[in-house]
């Protein structure tokens, strides 16, 4: 009998040591498991830093005057770049700004009032290109508003200290509009600025393409236009400092001869062509892409006219007195 007692006894000891050692080998893989996954996770995140720092960065915006880099990235005319190119998208230009100026981007897409202001405030920059962004003054078609000497006690979307900005006070000296009876309302993001034109919040606001062509489709008038005051505000620039660098200077180049050849590619195919990298890039209908503008070209990276740069340095004078002014 007490043989029998142990024998079943002893069986079942066994088999708990077994079941023991086992559940400590899968407890200890699993630990090592899992460590290693953080450890790689880290690896990964490293090298992921890595090849963000050696990237030329450029800011840019769901707008039509980004295109050539955008069509640059999705033929990867960038992968011959030591180190690549690197777009970083943003919605406000606000947010483009904060980016070169922080160093999180070694280049923007923006435009010159906006450049020369952050030149003020003591970043260097290298203007590589005049990019073809005009902005149009729409007015919503509820405000009945047709000509700009009806914007008296409206209210006019707009950035402050950008080209926006310069070209409110443009429409109202040409309209010889009292300034303060145009009420400036700063919307930074493009599709909070949509979105108010849509709900009626807005009596008028400045977009450039594609957006200008969306608000156009919904029988918004258009009541200003910077290319009929002479005006080409749009850049491309990047920080001086990296770019004293050799090898941001190579990356540079080739970013140029990619650009350029975008170009190219833009003006001979045309944007259509393009509707669906368009319609990915700037969350625009096929509707809104179809009734782009047919005439709208691109052109190769040079400097900004001397004339656009001047009236920008002026217009800054006057708002924030003088060269050094930083109000």
């Amino acid at each position: 009998m007490i043989t029998n007692f142990f024998v079943p006894l002893w069986s079942v000891m066994n088999k708990l040591m077994i079941l023991t050692i086992v559940s400590g080998v899968l407890l200890a893989s699993c630990g090592q498991s899992y460590e290693e996954s953080k450890r790689i996770a880290r690896e990964n995140r490293r090298e992921a830093a890595r090849k963000d720092s050696a990237a030329l960065k450029v800011a840019v915006m769901p707008t039509l005057d980004c295109l050539p880099l955008y069509v640059a990235e999705h033929y990867q005319l960038f992968d011959s770049v030591k180190g690549g190119v690197r777009l970083k998208h943003f919605q406000a230009q606000m947010d483009c700004d904060t980016a070169i100026l922080r160093g999180r981007v070694e280049g923007v897409v923006s435009d010159l009032v906006r450049t020369k202001r952050m030149e003020r405030l003591g970043l260097r920059l290298r203007y590589v290109a005049a990019t073809n962004a005009y902005w149009q003054l729409v007015s919503n078609r509820n405000a009945r508003v047709r000509q700009l000497k009806q914007l008296d006690s409206k209210m006019v979307a707009m950035t402050r200290l950008s080209a926006t900005d310069m070209l409110c006070d443009v429409a109202v000296d040409s309209a010889k509009l009292d300034a303060e009876r145009v009420f400036r309302v700063q919307i930074n993001d493009l599709g909070v600025r949509m979105l108010m034109l849509q709900n009626n919040e807005l009596d008028a606001l400045w977009l450039t393409e594609p957006h200008a062509t969306m608000a156009r489709n919904m029988k918004h008038p258009v009541v200003a236009d910077s290319r009929q005051m002479g005006l080409q505000l749009g850049t491309m620039a990047f920080r001086e400092q990296e770019m004293q660098r050799e090898a941001r200077q190579q990356q540079l180049q080739w970013l140029l001869k990619a650009y350029d050849q975008a170009c190219d590619s833009i003006n001979a195919h045309g944007l259509q062509y393009y509707a669906k990298l368009i319609e990915q890039q700037c969350g625009m209908s096929r509707q809104t892409i179809d009734s782009l503008p047919r005439q709208i070209r691109y052109g190769h990276a040079q400097c900004p006219r001397q004339q656009d740069v001047e009236r920008v340095e002026e217009w800054l004078d006057q708002r924030l007195g003088g060269k050094n002014g930083k109000k």
